[in-house]
């Protein structure tokens, strides 16, 4: 897991540690002394912990002016236990909602396993917080096992899973619109 870097394509156009309306503003990072690990295996230092044991971040894009960003994960994403989507929200989407990001796209290809909690609150309180100001929240690309655990749990009932995206080598913003498109096909399934 170590050599799993987050995506850098985008770091002409946009760094987290250098936004000063970013949560992780003014972060250090060494490219060769590895700290953080998931379980027993070193991740590479460009992940961004946020106090989940097991679950690293990388803002890899934001765009103020649309509304939107693009965080990659790694790791376990563990509800159950150590209740992640609680520290993500409060220690990252919170911070970004009150700069006026109201549309997240997750990308969970990284994300190894999924244990859901019996209550689905902050999930929910998160979409009704987005929802009210045309926003929403999307999962993209979680592995099949991942992605059915978060059906099995109802998740898609407040987040978007949105599935085989091809978003590496886009720009943020064909990615935003091929989300909107995804989003919008489903809301029309779910209408019709």
């Amino acid at each position: 897991m170590h050599d799993i870097e987050p995506y850098f394509q985008w770091r002409d156009a946009y760094i987290a540690s250098e936004d000063q309306r970013s949560p992780l503003y003014g972060r250090d990072y060494d490219e060769f002394y590895y700290t953080n690990a998931i379980y027993n295996y070193y991740i590479h230092p460009q992940w961004d912990e946020i106090g989940s044991p097991t679950l690293y971040i990388k803002i890899i894009y934001v765009d103020y002016e649309l509304h939107y960003a693009i965080i990659e994960m790694i790791g376990e994403w563990n509800d159950c236990i150590t209740n992640d989507i609680m520290t993500l929200r409060r220690e990252i989407t919170d911070l970004m909602q009150n700069e006026g990001i109201n549309k997240f796209m997750l990308v969970c290809e990284n994300v190894l396993n999924y244990h859901a909690a019996d209550d689905n609150a902050y999930y929910e309180e998160w979409h009704d917080e987005v929802s009210d100001n045309e926003g929403w929240v999307a999962i993209i690309n979680p592995l099949k096992h991942v992605s059915d655990e978060m059906y099995g749990y109802g998740l898609n009932h407040y987040v978007h899973l949105l599935t085989d995206s091809p978003w590496r080598g886009r720009k943020p913003r064909a990615l935003l619109k091929w989300a909107e498109q995804q989003i919008f096909s489903q809301n029309l399934l779910r209408v019709g």
